[in-house]
């Protein structure tokens, strides 16, 4: 058995967890919106459409801010098309997914079921075929009291009272040349920095995020966030990145190990940020908004999975089927996210329903849980508080990860410990996260838990199976859930646990 400690102090932090760090994304990309928010005539449909089965587990799941409608989908959308009376929207080929957008649901049927939800809404504008004039103008319907064409628009459409929607992306994955009007650094920072400055001039409340690159593999990563923000350091509040993680080489050491690579990530951007502040010799800081994350990669590479012939409206595309794997890794990735707290301000699960999603559903039919749903619901309820700083000493293996970057093969290689952690103290106590990484051999864990007085176990749960393949389903959708952790032991101001192997744990401590 393998051994292991963590020592953290209740005077020693990284930062602050932001409610927006517990964040979704909702994109018009197969099932996501139509038969997954949004299915008028489904047995628990309300008024507006929206499916309450489906409502009934985002609650479950707790995210906190939902982006949208894209992803792809906003870099050649026209906002103007998804309001108005339905029956007079029209219909208009998508090109990011190759599908019919019918434009039955837009900005105000997704403001209504953020409302519904009890979630903040984050809208994306497109810098991809439009500019700063249709964001500005967006701002104008969502945030303007009244009294101007576009307010008066949004009133007579009957949302009187503003939608006051305060975070802003502009633009997605502009860097990526699948992208509609894909754009060099120096063409978006200068469209950027332009829509900026008009969506402020409109509401200067809001928060607005740049375009940072689509993946750490990105040629021009490291350039690009220079560039970009040279161009709107004094306009944005944020950049984003973001990333999704794969098991193409059928490598599960490797693939347990990838979440170490969002640490880097994170961290290089940051530099990059601060780099740029330094050339201004300003102390402003550069948030980063973690807007696309999560584990993707058997649909992401086969046509028949991403594009259906036709372009049929809502086809059943890019819907990953979770695995007990898949989720050891997205919780490795949830300690990534946590451990960056003073610097990750928002993040965002991509995405929510059906598509590389938590929640699964049948049209006509039941909504059910995939593997991934767990970690992010625990994250999201017991990682609201101060991350501490955690002194982790386990041992580590060796690990080469791939990850296709076209025709160039990349591996990177990754000194990974066994045990990776996140402390999260609050009021009432400490809530850990712990990933073990052994795929054979428990972990005996020594906390040593200090400026806290005397704690205990209020909580432990565990989530494993035998089969590292096994997933969720509708005939069972309970297969794999967290369990009572056992093992305990605690001495004088030490707890010592048992972790088994490959498995994902949260631990509750109170006073």
């Amino acid at each position: 058995m393998r051994q292991a400690s963590i020592t953290f102090d209740r005077a020693f932090a990284i930062g602050d967890t932001d409610p927006r760090l517990f964040g979704a994304f909702v994109e018009h990309l197969g099932r996501c919106v139509y038969g997954g928010i949004y299915e008028p005539g489904h047995p628990t449909a309300d008024k507006r459409g929206f499916r309450k089965d489906v409502l009934d587990l985002v609650t479950e799941l707790g995210p906190t801010i939902m982006r949208y409608p894209g992803g792809n989908f906003v870099s050649g959308y026209n906002w103007e098309d998804g309001v108005g009376p339905v029956k007079d929207r029209p219909a208009r080929l998508d090109l990011a997914w190759f599908t019919t957008e019918p434009n039955s649901f837009g900005t105000n049927e997704f403001i209504d079921w953020c409302r519904a939800a009890k979630i903040e809404p984050m809208l994306a504008v497109n810098l991809g075929t439009r500019d700063g004039d249709a964001a500005r103008n967006l701002v104008e319907y969502c945030n303007h009291p009244g009294g101007t064409a576009w307010s008066d628009l949004r009133i007579k459409h009957g949302w009187k009272k503003p939608h006051d929607v305060k975070f802003w992306c502009l633009g997605n994955e502009v860097d990526g040349p699948w992208q509609m009007e894909h754009k060099t650094a120096t063409e978006y920072g200068r469209v950027a920095h332009e829509a900026a400055k008009m969506m402020r001039w409109i509401d200067p409340s809001i928060e607005l995020a740049a375009c940072g690159s689509s993946g750490r593999n990105m040629p021009t990563y490291g350039r690009w966030e220079d560039e970009v923000l040279e161009h709107t350091f004094d306009q944005v509040e944020f950049i984003s990145l973001h990333t999704y993680f794969n098991n193409y080489a059928s490598d599960t050491k490797a693939f347990l190990a990838s979440p170490d690579l969002m640490d880097n990530f994170i961290e290089e951007v940051v530099a990059i940020s601060d780099a740029v502040a330094a050339r201004r010799r300003s102390d402003k800081r550069i948030m980063l908004s973690f807007d696309e994350w999560n584990v993707w990669y058997r649909t992401r590479r086969v046509r028949a999975d991403r594009v259906k012939e036709g372009w049929p409206v809502a086809p059943p595309i890019l819907e990953e089927v979770y695995s007990m794997e898949d989720a050891l890794v997205f919780g490795g990735a949830c300690i990534s996210l946590l451990n960056h707290a003073d610097r990750v301000k928002a993040a965002c699960l991509a995405q929510l329903v059906n598509v590389i999603a938590p929640i699964m559903t049948e049209t006509g039919g039941p909504a059910w849980r995939q593997t991934i749903f767990w970690p992010f619901a625990q994250m999201s309820r017991l990682g609201r508080g101060t991350v501490l700083k955690a002194i982790v000493k386990s041992e580590s293996y060796q690990a080469s990860y791939f990850d296709p970057r076209g025709k160039q093969d990349l591996f990177y290689p990754i000194d990974a410990p066994y045990l990776k952690a996140s402390v999260v103290s609050d009021d009432k106590g400490v809530s850990l996260f712990l990933l073990n990484r052994d795929l054979e051999q428990p972990v005996t864990v020594t906390l040593d838990a200090r400026g806290f007085g005397k704690l205990k176990v209020t909580e432990a749960t565990e989530l494993r199976h035998s089969d590292l393949q096994a997933v969720n389903s509708k005939a069972e959708p309970l297969k794999v859930k967290p369990a009572t952790l056992k093992g305990f032991a605690t001495k004088a101001d030490t707890i010592s646990l048992e972790l088994q192997p490959a498995s994902w744990n949260v631990i509750r401590l109170e006073g």
